[in-house]
């Protein structure tokens, strides 16, 4: 059985590690966080399950080895688009399309990607302009809630890491939701 979901990029900051917790040096590189509860799980368990998983996130590289290797969950991506190497930052598509073009995934296939993370406007306005099937993680308090405009409306909303494996286990059942008529796509 093929599945419908080629891809899952994810966030990092509020949407796996808990930005209150982290411990930043001078130079803002963030030197270790706490992950949020539910998130290492989830991340192994969408890796056991098969699919290819992008970090794609916005901060300097040694951030995300700082936070993530320590839980032996940095090496479990498939891929990276990481602002300090791409050279722009969410929302700007780049970024996402850096990850899709390492997974070999063409514009013809994006509404089969999902991308979660926690900003609506970054991870959610960023993929909503791809075609990318965006979840919001509403579980941090520093954050908007309120949707600025239509790009920054997600697909699916979600309160903590975990409820992604559900998620990601409907979707495949009943099939994916972002179609043509989709109106942000105009």
């Amino acid at each position: 059985m093929q599945r419908k979901i080629r891809a899952i990029c994810l966030d990092c900051g509020d949407t796996l590690i808990d930005e209150a917790t982290e411990v930043k040096s001078a130079g803002d590189i963030s030197l270790a966080a706490e992950l949020i509860p539910g998130a290492a799980e989830t991340v192994r368990t969408l890796k056991e399950r098969g699919y290819p998983l992008a970090l794609v996130a916005d901060g300097p590289v040694a951030t995300f080895t700082n936070n993530l290797g320590p839980y032996g969950l940095y090496e479990l991506f498939d891929v990276y688009a990481i602002s300090e190497e791409v050279g722009v930052s969410k929302p700007d598509v780049r970024m996402f399309t850096r990850a899709l073009e390492q997974l070999n995934i063409g514009p013809d296939e994006y509404s089969r990607v999902v991308m979660v993370g926690n900003h609506l406007g970054r991870d959610i306005a960023g993929a909503n302009r791809l075609g990318l099937v965006s979840v919001w993680l509403d579980w941090s308090p520093r954050r908007s809630k309120i949707p600025a405009d239509v790009w920054e409306q997600p697909d699916y909303t979600i309160h903590t890491p975990l409820e992604l494996v559900a998620l990601v286990a409907r979707l495949e059942a009943e099939g994916m939701t972002r179609g043509q008529d989709d109106k942000r796509k105009g």
